[in-house]
Order: structure tokens, then C-alpha cells, then sequence
């Protein structure tokens, strides 16, 4: 890979920090505007512009001609809003809140080579320009060209950059330093500008670069950096003292350090820089931000921002692409220091490189299990020094698990981000007004179940606002508000992640599901449906309540996707719903598909794994707590519940003949329905913690079982899906209470 295409994966990686920072900024600035409040946090305004102006400047340097067009026009209607030309107000923020999309688009297109839609963005641009047209100020109706245009960089040769430390006089002694670091020194880490501001604190430093040999971005080669600095230091410090600064790149980088024969004379017979005036220089901590870790964004070139590449720019203006608090801040003020301005250092890892690194600790996991058994099996005491150390690597292993899943472990926050965007489309196919609410955004869950979430919401947001909300005529007749509210929320609860979908609409029209059904032949007439199963219906492959197709439903597809999509993920979907007061979607999804937290159980001479997070308790019934129902079936009593009794060994088909009736352990489990049932084993054997093996990757699909793990004997145990087992038993979503003569 060549260092121009480092660089556009760096530019385009930045673009997605931009774009959430521009998604954010639009959203608070249309909250603002409804509530008519923009004038009370102009600098929202002035962090949009810096996001758009930013992508602007790094897709010119990239010769990206449609995404600088947009981007362009994108600002000057940011910019004029900025000075109170254009106003911010709901309808202009509609517009800009689209563009926010459409420059989203390019991006994406300009990064997969894809042609944008070219119609989309005319008309985009057509309604940015009315809105500059509005103010006064209308762009010419020519189209925009980009022309990029040579900067003359001549002038960089004999800007000094001055620092006068206040405590420190001029030095008794002058020197050169000339310092040309090669490309290993980038590679370790290191920056000149840190070893420049360890020079300042020596006396008093003047930093001139020579960009003579830097070559065009196109021939840029980042082993091979070309820059060089010349550096002029008045100190009172050793020789010594300023080769220590340098100490640890001597290595990696050319260095030449000169003493100058006369203090008030440069090598080349200039003026020192306590000859000038210190008016015409910028202090250096003033001028060199702190280092972030990332490239700062691309110069803009075009011929209208081009003063913006060599001027500095006003007391009050934001610059663009630096850190919030080195722009908000004055070199005087506490959020100035590098201590506070610092961000947390990052690096960007590859997925697949995590993924391996979660096997690896799975199979850690296995060989702990095989050597614990293997343990057992020697008969070597409890107390042993190997059991100890056995023990000790545990406790290892289980640090190193913890922390390899906080790294997968990332917020909902940008899939909840991109549902804002869902909305808007949607209310817009749907002539509705609609508002997104989102609540637990920072709730963190495995990576892979992020991605594979976008779809499934999408649906679910989608059905929300085209069944679930009514019109603006129904919504004024049921005397709520004209704009209907959705509201997105995630949150940690039993070692599962809990997302819910909720509207303020109708609520499920029961009796029409009911008769679609039948119409389409999904139920038969007249069967007794309770409202839990009619609301399933729902989900049945083919259901749809339009009679017309539109852009967003009537081909039958949706709500099964979203239960097929959830269960691959090893989740639950449920529905919820409340006539004129709206309906709530749920989804339950472990928080890693990596591990799991088991009950090892033994049934019918097969060992299986159930999970944790489903067994409220564990039961060993008298006979005085069992209830014969019907012909086979059975219940037992608990605080004052009667709840089914599943035999898994009959539901899996392994009882053996001649096994007794009654098995002696009983597990109480709920699936998210709320439906509760007991589950008959014969033996509890121990909580452990197993590592989760694709079935439906390596063997296929089977009823009841949603993975498979490895046991410490190597014995493969499958690990049983509860709510499957209760969904095939047939079991009635209410739980019978007993009388009270029971």
C-alpha cells in the first residue's frame, strides 16, 4: 500500500469522526430552533462548520469534486447562518439536516468508488443556494467549479516562531540546530513538536521549517518524511543539557548542533529574535496545538478560503480541525494546559485481529477446563501447589478475558445515531411529523452485535412510524400532540442488553391483524388466539397490514426479518402494546457471542448447558408440589404459582426406558415473554463459564439447541435455547395462580 492510500484511509477514518461530530451539531442546532433558543449555544453552530469545512478541505487535496461542491455550498450556508445572515429556524434546518445526509452519502461513495445520485444532490443544492439567496447574499446560478489553486509556500522560509520565556533572560550563548528526523522516529511515536517545547523550556527558541525538498502529496512517501527544521536557541544550558532533549531519537533522526559565534548574529547574518519586534511572532505554544494522535485535516486550497491555508485567523474565529478545548480556550486559561486539552491516546486495531485474540482466550478457557479435570481425575488435593497455581492461572485468564471483551465491547451510540436519519426519511415517505428520543446511548455491547443490528432497527423504526403512529387528523382527534414521538432506548439488564422500540401511537389493532391473517390464510377461522399471539402474528413470513405497496411496506417483508435477525444473534423480540397508547418492541441480545455464563446439566445420560441468564432458581420438588394436567401434563407449585413441568430428556428424545417418571431437579426459567416454565433434569453438575461454538456454521440448525461448547474433558455439550423449548411446548403465555384452597 502506497502512502498516498495510507493517507486516504486516514482522511476517510476521520471522515466518520466528522460526520458523527456534523449529526450531532444538526440535530442539537434543529432542537434549538424548535425551542427558539439557537442564539443560546452559537458554538454548536460554529462545530458544524468546522466538521463541513474540514471534509471540505481533505477531499479537495484528494481531487474529490462532487463532495467539495456539496461541502462548499454546505458551509457558506453554515457560514452565513454564523453571521446572522440566514436564519436558524425549522424549515432551514430540515434542509441543512438532508444535506448532513447527502454529504454522508458522498463520502461513502466517494470511499467505494461509487457514482452518487447526482438528482438528489442538484435538488440539495438547489435549496442550500435558496437559502443563501434569502439572505441576501446568493451565490452566482453558474454552477461551482473547484479550481484548485497553488499556495506560494516561499513565505514559510522566514516565518520565526518566537516563545520569550518570561522567567528566563537572553542566554549567555547562542546556538544552531539543525534537526532532520527520519522515518523510524514517526514510527516510534515520537514528535518533533514534543522535543521542541522541551527545547523551550531551556531558554528562548525560534522554530523555521524548510519545505524545499517536501515533495507533491502524489509522490508523498511517510517512511521518507523531508522535513527539516533549523532551530535557534538562547539558553544559559549546557551543550550537554541540549543534547539530553534529543536523546532518545539520536538514532532515528540527523542532528547537528553549532554554537554561534556571536550572540546577536545568526549563521546566516540575520537578526536574532530578540532583534525583533514581538508583535510579528506568535508565541510557539500559541501556534503548535497539543498532539492528538490523529492527522490534522487536509489544507482547503480553493480560491475562496485560500488566505485561510497562510493566514492566522481572527481572536474570535474557531479554527477548524483542532481539539474543542485548545479552540475554546486562551493560552492563559486552565483548559489551555496540555493536561487537560490532551485526549486519551487510541489506536485503531483491526477486527480480525481482535476476533483471533477472543478465540485464543476461548480456547484458554477450554485447556483451564481440561486441565481442572484432569486434576480431579489424578486425585491431587485441593491444597496442592498445583491446584494453587491452577488457580492462579484462572484468575489470569479470567482478567485477560474480561479485558480482551471490553475492547469488542463498544456504545450504541453511532447505531443510534444513524436510526435519526432512518426517522427523517421515513416521516418524510410519510408525510408525519415525527421526533426521535434516545435514551442509554452509551450502553456498551459486543461489536459484532452492533453491526449486525442496523438492519433489524431499521426495520422496527421504519414499522414505527408507518403503522405504529397515526396522521396528523387521528393523532388531533385522540388529543395528542401533531408530531408523534419514538423513543429508542438500551440498557444492561440480567447479562443481557435490553433495546427497546417504543411509539405514542394507537397500539395494535387486534382485530384487523386477527382478520388479515385469516384472509391470508395464516390462522384458521375462529381459532382462540390470546392477545400475546395475535400480536405474533405479526412476525409470520408474509404478513402485511397494506393493501398498497409503498416505499416503505406492503411487500410482506419486515417484522419476520427482524425476529429471524435477532434470533441469529442468540436474542428475543417481543411485542408490547396498549390500544391508544402505543406499542413497545423489545429485543434481548447477549452482551458477547464469545461467552457464556452456564448451569451444566445432565439429563437422559446427556450433558447439557443451560444459560444463566435465564434460570430464576433451581427446585427439588416433593411429590406433594406436583400437579397431574390432563393425560401427561404437570405442574408444580411455587409461591403460589403453578408453573409447567418440560421433561428436556422427552423433548429431546433421549429418555432412556425405564428412567423414573419424575426426574429429581427442577430449573426455573423465563424467556423474555415473561412466560416461565420448569425444566426436568436429573443432575445439577456446576456454573461454569464456556466458550460459545457456531452451530449453524459448522453443523446446521437443531430445534431447541442455539450453540454448542467443549468441556473440560473435551466432550462436546450442546447448550439448550429455553425459549425455544418453551415456545415448542405449547405453553400459555399466563401463568395459572392457585386457589386459594391450594
Amino acid at each position: 500500500m502506497s502512502g498516498l492510500d495510507e493517507l486516504r484511509i486516514s482522511f476517510f477514518q476521520e471522515c466518520e469522526d466528522l460526520l458523527d461530530s456534523l449529526g450531532e451539531g444538526l440535530r442539537a442546532m434543529s432542537d434549538l430552533a424548535a425551542a427558539g433558543n439557537v442564539d443560546d449555544d452559537i458554538e454548536t453552530v460554529h462545530a458544524v462548520f468546522r466538521a463541513v469545512h474540514s471534509i471540505k478541505g481533505g477531499a479537495g487535496a484528494f481531487g474529490l469534486d462532487d463532495l467539495v461542491t456539496f461541502a462548499h455550498l454546505f458551509e457558506t450556508v453554515l457560514d452565513e447562518m454564523r453571521g446572522g445572515k440566514v436564519g436558524i429556524t425549522v424549515d432551514a434546518m430540515h434542509v441543512l439536516l438532508r444535506a448532513g445526509d447527502m454529504l454522508s452519502d458522498l463520502v461513502a461513495c466517494a470511499r467505494d468508488g461509487v457514482t452518487p445520485d447526482c438528482e438528489r444532490m442538484g435538488q440539495l443544492l438547489a435549496e442550500l443556494d435558496a437559502l443563501v439567496d434569502g439572505a441576501g447574499g446568493g451565490i452566482d446560478d453558474a454552477p461551482f467549479e473547484f479550481v484548485p489553486t497553488i499556495v506560494s509556500v516561499e513565505a514559510i522560509e522566514t516565518i520565526d516562531i518566537v516563545e520569550v520565556a518570561p522567567e528566563t533572560g537572553l542566554g549567555a550563548s547562542n546556538y544552531s540546530i539543525r534537526f532532520a528526523p527520519k522515518g523510524e522516529l514517526y514510527g516510534t511515536g515520537n514528535e518533533p513538536l514534543a522535543l521542541f517545547r522541551a527545547l523551550q523550556q531551556l531558554g528562548d527558541l525560534t522554530v523555521q521549517a524548510d519545505v524545499e525538498s517536501v515533495p507533491l502529496l502524489s509522490d508523498f512517501d511517510p517512511s521518507e518524511p523531508r522535513l527539516r527544521w533549523t532551530l535557534t536557541l538562547a539558553t544559559e544550558a549546557t551543550r550537554e543539557e541540549i543534547e539530553a532533549v534529543f536523546e532518545f531519537v539520536a538514532d532515528v533522526a540527523e542532528l547537528g548542533i553549532e554554537a554561534l559565534p556571536d550572540p546577536g548574529k545568526r549563521p546566516d547574518g540575520g537578526d536574532t529574535p530578540q532583534d525583533r519586534t514581538h508583535a510579528d511572532a506568535a508565541p510557539l505554544r500559541d501556534k503548535a496545538q497539543p498532539f492528538s494522535g490523529d492527522p490534522p485535516p487536509a489544507a482547503d486550497i480553493d480560491e475562496t478560503h485560500a488566505t485561510e491555508a497562510t493566514s492566522e485567523p481572527a481572536a474570535d474565529e474557531p479554527q477548524a480541525g483542532l481539539p474543542e478545548p485548545a479552540r475554546s480556550a486562551g493560552p492563559g486559561s486552565p483548559s489551555a494546559t496540555p493536561s487537560s486539552a490532551a485526549a486519551p491516546a487510541t489506536i485503531r486495531v483491526n477486527l480480525d485481529r481482535v476476533d483471533r485474540l477472543i478465540n485464543l482466550i476461548g480456547e484458554l478457557v477450554i485447556m483451564e477446563a481440561m486441565l481442572s479435570q484432569a486434576i480431579e481425575s489424578a486425585g491431587l488435593a485441593s491444597d496442592s501447589d498445583v491446584s494453587n497455581g491452577l488457580d492462579g492461572i484462572k484468575q489470569l485468564a479470567s482478567g485477560i478475558q474480561e479485558s480482551v471483551m471490553a475492547i469488542r465491547a463498544q456504545p450504541l451510540k453511532p447505531v443510534f445515531q444513524r436510526m435519526h436519519r432512518i426517522i427523517r426519511e421515513a416521516a418524510d415517505a410519510t408525510g408525519k411529523q415525527v421526533r426521535l428520543v434516545t435514551v442509554g446511548e452509551t450502553t456498551e455491547v459486543d461489536k459484532t452485535v452492533i453491526e449486525r443490528l442496523v438492519d433489524p432497527l431499521t426495520h422496527m423504526i421504519r414499522n414505527s412510524v408507518d403503522h405504529g403512529l397515526e396522521d396528523a387528523a387521528g393523532r388531533a382527534a385522540s388529543g395528542k400532540p401533531e408530531t408523534g414521538t419514538i423513543t429508542l432506548s438500551a440498557a444492561h439488564r440480567s447479562g443481557r442488553v435490553i433495546i427497546e422500540v417504543s411509539d405514542d401511537g394507537a397500539g395494535i389493532n387486534r382485530e384487523r391483524v386477527r382478520r388479515i391473517a385469516e384472509d391470508k390464510g395464516l390462522v384458521a377461522p375462529g381459532t382462540a388466539l390470546t392477545a400475546g399471539e395475535i400480536d405474533n402474528l405479526l412476525f409470520t413470513p408474509g404478513f402485511s397490514s397494506k393493501d398498497e405497496v409503498s416505499a416503505l411496506s406492503g411487500r410482506g417483508v419486515g417484522l419476520d426479518v427482524v425476529r429471524r435477525e435477532i434470533q441469529a444473534l442468540g436474542g428475543r423480540v417481543t411485542i408490547q402494546s396498549a390500544a391508544g397508547e402505543g406499542t413497545t418492541f423489545t429485543i434481548a441480545l447477549p452482551l458477547t457471542l464469545a461467552v457464556l455464563e452456564g448451569m451444566l446439566v445432565e439429563f437422559g445420560g446427556e450433558m447439557m448447558v443451560l444459560p444463566l441468564s435465564a434460570i430464576l432458581e433451581t427446585l427439588r420438588p416433593s411429590s406433594a408440589t406436583i400437579h397431574a394436567i390432563g393425560r401427561t401434563g404437570r405442574v408444580v407449585a411455587n409461591r403460589g404459582e403453578l408453573i409447567p413441568i418440560i421433561d428436556l430428556a422427552d423433548a429431546f428424545g433421549v429418555a432412556e426406558p425405564g428412567e423414573p417418571e419424575e426426574r429429581d431437579v427442577l430449573l426455573l426459567v423465563e424467556c423474555e415473554a415473561g412466560r416461565r416454565a420448569a425444566l426436568a433434569v436429573d443432575v445439577i453438575h456446576d456454573q461454569r463459564q464456556v466458550v460459545i461454538k457456531s452451530l449453524e456454521e459448522n453443523y446446521g440448525v437443531i430445534p431447541g439447541i442455539s450453540a454448542a461448547t467443549i468441556l473440560g474433558d473435551g466432550r462436546i455439550a450442546l447448550i439448550v435455547d429455553p425459549e425455544e423449548i418453551i415456545a415448542s411446548a405449547g405453553l400459555d403465555t399466563a401463568t395459572p395462580q392457585l386457589a386459594a384452597n391450594e
